[in-house]
Parts: C-alpha cells; structure tokens; sequence
C-alpha cells in the first residue's frame, strides 16, 4: 500500500506542460473511438498519482464486510480471483492492464506465480517496475509495455489470465477477448472483474443515462457494457463461460462497494478518496494554483476526479452500475 498521503501532482508530465496535456486529453475524449490509445495514455499520466494519493496501488474497487479494513477488503478481492485462476508455483500468468502493479505484487507474493503485467502507459510501466524492484518481487513480477487489444506476446504463452476493473476502457471487447484467447494455452482461466451496467438500468430514464455518461466522460471509457456483453463476448471468441455474477451482491448491506468514496470510519489514511477529503484537495489544489504552486490544470483533474467519484455513487445506490462483473471463462484444450 502507498504512503498515506502520496503527493497528487502528476510527475508524468512537466508542471509547465499539465495545462496543455489536460487540453489534449479532452480533444482526444471527442475522437475516443478512433484515438482510444492516446485518451487512456493521457487519462493515466494525468490520474496516476491522485489515484495513488487516494487509493494506494491497487486501483480497484472491493466489496465491503463489517470490520474489515478497506485494504483488508482489497486484498481479499485480490486473493478470490487468484483462487479462481488456481495459481499455484511456476505458473506464468498476465495482469491486463496491471496500473501501478498492486495486485500483481500482492498476488505473486502469495501464492508463488510468475506475473507480467501489461499496461499501455509509459509512466504507469516505470512506476510499476520500481515498486516491483523495490518490494524484491522483480524475480516474479515483470512489465510489458502494449495495447490490450494487440497484446506483445506470441500465441500460447501464458498459464492463466486475468484483469481487474481494466477492460472497460477497451473500445472492442470481442478485440481484447480475442488476443487474450490467443496467448492462453489450452486449458487455461482468464478471469476478472469488469465495469457494466446492471440490468436495473434503463437507458429511457434520463437520470440513468446522465449518470452512464458521467462515468465514461470522467473515466476515459466507451460505452460501458452489459452483463451480456461481457458474457456473449468471451463465448463468441471460443471461451467456455464458467461462471459470472456481481460481486458487489457480496457487499454487507452498510458497507456498499462505493462506500470508500463517501466516508464512515474515517482515518487519515481514508481521508483522501472520501467525499469530505476531495472537498479539501479541491480546494486546496484551487488556492495553490492560485498561486502557482501547482502546476495550472491541477484543479481541474480533481474536479474531473470528483464527477468520477459522485456518479459512481449515485448510480451505486441506485443499482444500476457495478465495478466488479465477475467472469471466469475457460480455453478449451
């Protein structure tokens, strides 16, 4: 977990060059479809370090149990899906989409497996590599840096295969199934957890739809999918669907997935990624900026994190979104 209170500033980019990053990556919203590789790159090198700041390296959601910690509930969302995959010693395994590398460092730790994570962003690969060097995992936890939909790997490489909370930002999700049916062997798990919207969604009701895009435009993503899209994609591609379900159903009832972004049983450490804490950031970042103590541009990413953080929320108490669609799909021998 990352220092309670990681600095927010963006080191991907310089102070002078953050304003004129955070105008390409709005024009570069407007072409998503068409320049997706270059709206996630900027995206993270804008994000990286406020998501550090509020959430430690684990850039995920979890579901909640009384008495248990919110790194508690991380790590143990961690630990089901390594179940799931069945890692075991000298499995050689891919993280699409790894971040920073949190749960790719807690996973081969603990159970043994030999990790790569593959990740699209320059800063995040450096980052990752250095907490990877750092934790003295390097021997099990390596990096690659490519695009998801065009994996940098040969066919039949890998073990098993997983991604949490990654593929939403995938334009083509057929495309990202695809090239993770091919670098499987035969035989082996991919599995994860995926942003969809739930089938209490209704796309004629306004406020549903509001908060739909609210999510995509704050979170650099497509349309986000269907519970059907994820599971008649992994079938249409040749995957045997073993299991999907919402693990957010997992949640206790007080302790909700989006819980952590409102608050109750406040720490320091929670302060951060509550409703309260982005209230203070954003205003600080506001008065800083003022006087040119962080680079311009600074405020409004976290205004930008904030309508993130808001309408996930709102469309969680509503039931209409889940971060963490469970699917666990089979390669056939």
């Amino acid at each position: 977990m990352a220092a309670a209170f990681h600095n927010p500033i963006s080191r991907a980019i310089r102070p002078e060059d953050t304003a004129d990053t955070l105008s390409r990556y709005r024009r570069s919203q407007k072409r998503s479809k068409e320049d997706y590789a270059r709206m996630v790159e900027g995206f993270y090198d804008l994000i990286t370090d406020f998501y550090e700041y509020g959430w430690g390296q684990s850039f995920h959601f979890a579901p909640g149990k009384d008495g248990v910690s919110f790194e508690e509930a991380i790590a143990h969302h961690q630990h089901l899906l390594a179940e799931a995959l069945g890692l075991r010693p000298g499995m050689k395994v891919l993280d699409i989409g790894c971040g920073v590398g949190g749960p790719q460092r807690a996973i081969a730790s603990e159970f043994g497996a030999s990790i790569a994570g593959l990740n699209i962003s320059e800063y995040q690969v450096g980052k990752c590599s250095e907490y990877n060097r750092k934790a003295g995992l390097d021997h099990l936890c390596s990096v690659l840096q490519g695009d998801f939909m065009a994996i940098p790997a040969d066919a039949r490489t890998f073990d098993a295969a997983y991604q949490i909370e990654a593929i939403p930002h995938a334009p083509n999700k057929v495309a990202v199934y695809t090239e993770a049916f091919r670098i499987l062997r035969p035989g082996a798990i991919f599995a994860g957890f995926d942003w969809c919207m739930t089938p209490l969604y209704d796309g004629d009701n306004p406020k549903h739809r509001e908060l739909k895009q609210r999510i995509e435009y704050s979170n650099a993503l497509p349309p986000i999918a269907s519970f059907t899209d994820v599971t008649d994609g992994l079938e249409a591609v040749g995957f045997e669907l073993l299991e999907a379900r919402d693990r957010a159903g997992d949640d206790d009832v007080e302790r909700p997935w989006y819980q952590p972004l409102e608050g109750g049983g406040l720490t320091l450490r929670s302060l951060p990624r509550t409703s309260l804490g982005r209230k203070i950031t954003a205003a600080a970042l506001r008065i800083l900026e003022h006087v040119r103590a962080v680079p311009e541009g600074s405020f409004e990413i976290q205004a930008l994190l904030n309508v993130a953080a808001d309408s996930l929320v709102a469309a969680g108490r509503l039931g209409i979104f889940t971060p963490m669609y469970f699917h666990k799909a089979r390669k056939p021998e």
